[in-house]
């Protein structure tokens, strides 16, 4: 489970206290197009590092990219195709590349890139080019054959009229995840996960495989696609051998040599397990796996490499692919630490019905780190937060770890210093000078929270199914998390904690957060759209909530000054019991398994946009000519070698581009075929 980085990306917060200095000329801000801005981050502390730590970096970093492939063909079974193709004409294209048609190219292909796919990264809505079919064509025919990714016995003209309505009609794959109630979410939804197959086929047969009496039940179905074959269902497991086997091969490579330089036994075996689990594809071995990686806590590298967050399959059921590679921030570390120390305090002290709480709670803990390599669903758009392992009886009976990713925020509030966002939507100069000076600590302290003792806190009851959720799973827990988040922060206990300065610094997380919950996070919708991505139906459920059931004290309210419509918190004391009556309902409803009042909380305040405040923020929005969300170049790992070919060294270059990068990803991590 993670935080999504919309959450901390919508003001200018202040900056935080930097334990090296950036180098004055390094940039962090990469390009900008569409509705998206790319990043660099500073990978602080590398050079401090041991050589076999740095080594291991390497490795674990090769093994991260080398899944970039598996998400493509995840996230839709033409996208492979799709980019292979275009990336054959924007290498090779000999016509006018000046011209509007090849630029409005250029632009579709970077949007690409950034999805892993041609639906939004964010709101799995289908993009569509501002190319014509016409050029699209004449382009892919003007190209030298064997560059395109021709299937046996294909001519270029097929290849052409097999993705033309799959790229520019409208109607055909048109959202990647459909979470509309009513439908077949399954059948409308355009990722890879399922293939000939309804949402009653599929939960019928994963139903049958469930136990209720387990005790440790698998996750079943995460590692695999559903599909018929001669009208039978059948599962293509994810493993050497099996669904995506090449790609997988190269993983393990990589993640054996990172095993034989490992920083101590109990990583080592974290590695092994994970280098078995893709080799069988069992999910008892990930389970296992799991396990032994939440009881590592020695090591400073650690990673995230796998199937893992389940957002992308409607059902909630089938992971995507993806990589977060990382080492402690040993100074940061020190704030989540007295969280995770307190992490009882916290469970006993929540004002969910004690029925639902942990009566101990096992294994909490939290760190911050430092991003060193992102892949797969974690790139180029990346969580600044990451609570796992998601099995429940995992976290109940062994726990989770945190982690919170701060140079990734670093790079957002730089990038974000004065871009006029505050002074367009905030109510006053109280508001802007709080986030000004608390904004960026109590931002990254409710992302703390949110991993460290929303996702970790709490318990099902006996019988209650994990999936009882069902479509509306994710939106319920990420609710959830950010709920225990905004609870505590403005706890006393944070303060005499010594996390927070003063019992008002919390102010700032809460208004920024109603802010952009109940307003500024419809920037990224598009006109007439409803909200389907889970964590922005999670913060716009709770503001919408907080805010009805508060009206009568007036206790958050929109107020309108010089035609503009803003946010404003009359009383936080308030707010944070109505924080805390939500959380005790969510938590209700995530404990019992009840799916009607779970689709009826979510259905009534989460989905629907005010069409007039939507289109009174997209006008004010637009005239910053900002960029609604952020993505990444990654730097670049160079190894150096000694005579005999070991690695002495490694160092990072931060100099490539963004296109520069994915062509070459491309080239040196690509072997899949381009269907699967």
């Amino acid at each position: 489970m993670y935080v999504c980085m919309a959450a901390a990306t919508l003001t200018a917060c202040g900056p935080k206290q930097e334990k090296e200095q950036v180098a004055e000329d390094f940039s962090y801000t990469v390009e900008q197009f569409a509705d998206m801005e790319i990043l660099r981050y500073k990978v602080h502390g590398f050079d401090q590092l041991q050589p076999k730590q740095k080594e291991m970096l390497y490795y674990l970093s090769q093994a991260a990219l080398e899944g970039r492939d598996i998400l493509f063909d995840q996230n839709g079974k033409h996208n492979l195709c799709i980019r292979r193709t275009m990336e054959a004409v924007y290498v090779n294209y000999a016509g006018d590349k000046t011209s509007a048609d090849f630029q409005a190219f250029e632009l579709y292909l970077k949007r690409v890139w950034v999805a892993n796919g041609i639906h939004h990264h964010y709101s799995g809505d289908k993009f569509i080019p501002a190319f014509s079919q016409t050029f699209f064509a004449e382009a892919v025919k003007s190209i030298d054959p064997t560059l395109l990714p021709l299937s046996e016995g294909e001519t270029v003209d097929a290849l052409v009229e097999k993705l033309t309505p799959v790229i520019f009609d409208p109607s055909v794959m048109a959202k990647r995840v459909n979470q509309a109630a009513g439908e077949d979410l399954v059948a409308t939804s355009a990722g890879n996960y399922y293939e000939g197959v309804t949402q009653a086929e599929a939960e019928a047969f994963y139903a049958a495989m469930k136990d209720t009496n387990d005790l440790t039940p698998v996750s079943y179905g995460l590692n695999s696609k559903l599909m018929k074959e001669d009208g039978v269902l059948v599962e293509k497991t994810y493993k050497v051998g099996g669904m995506y086997s090449a790609a997988l091969e190269r993983v393990v490579g990589w993640l054996e040599k990172a095993a034989a330089v490992a920083e101590n036994d109990k990583q080592r075996e974290v590695i092994e397990k994970l280098i078995s689990y893709n080799r069988t594809g069992c999910l008892k071995e990930f389970d296992e796996f799991c396990i032994l990686w939440v009881h590592d806590l020695e090591s400073q590298i650690d990673f995230v490499n796998g199937f893992t967050e389940t957002y992308g399959d409607p059902l909630g059921m089938k992971a995507s692919w993806e990589s977060l590679i990382n080492f402690k921030d040993l100074e940061a570390t020190k704030r989540t630490e007295l969280i995770s120390q307190n992490a009882q305090w916290f469970e006993d002290n929540s004002p969910v019905d004690d029925q639902f709480k942990k009566e101990t709670v096992k294994g909490v803990s939290a760190k911050v780190i430092t991003a060193a390599m992102l892949g797969g669903d974690c790139y180029p758009t990346t969580p600044i937060g990451i609570n796992l392992p998601n099995s429940n009886w995992i976290r109940q009976q062994h726990g989770s770890k945190s982690v919170t990713i701060e140079n990734l925020t670093e790079a957002y509030d730089k990038a974000a210093m004065g871009n006029g966002f505050s002074q367009e939507f905030m109510w006053s100069e109280e508001e802007m000078n709080r986030a000004k000076e608390y904004g960026s600590l109590t931002n990254n302290l409710h992302t703390d929270l949110h991993e460290c003792l929303g996702h970790g806190s709490g318990k099902l009851l006996p019988g209650v199914d994990p999936d009882a959720m069902k479509e509306y799973g994710s939106a319920i827990e990420e609710t959830r998390a950010d709920l225990f988040g905004l609870y505590y922060i403005a706890d006393p206990k944070i303060v005499e904690l010594g996390i927070l300065p003063n019992a008002d610094a919390y102010k700032a997380e809460y208004y920024q957060f109603m802010m952009n919950g109940a307003m500024t996070q419809l920037m990224r919708i598009e006109p007439g759209k409803t909200i389907e991505e889970a964590h922005m139906r999670n913060r716009q459920l709770i503001a919408n909530w907080v805010m009805e059931h508060g009206a009568a004290e007036k206790v958050v309210e929109f107020k309108e000054r010089d035609g503009k419509t803003y946010v404003v918190v009359n009383d936080y004391e308030k707010l944070r019991d109505l924080f805390g009556e939500l959380l005790r309902e969510i938590q209700r409803i995530k404990s019992t398994g009840d799916y009607e009042a779970g689709k009826q909380i979510v259905e009534q305040y989460a989905v629907q946009v005010n069409q007039d405040l939507h289109k009174e923020v997209l006008e004010r929005y637009a005239k910053l000519n900002l960029a609604p969300y952020k993505g990444f170049v990654n730097p670049v790992y160079i190894p150096e070698y000694d005579a005999e070919g070991n690695i002495i060294n490694v160092t990072l270059d931060y100099t490539e581009g963004y296109a520069e990068q994915h062509l070459r990803y491309s080239k040196d991590y690509s072997v899949l075929p381009t269907y699967n």
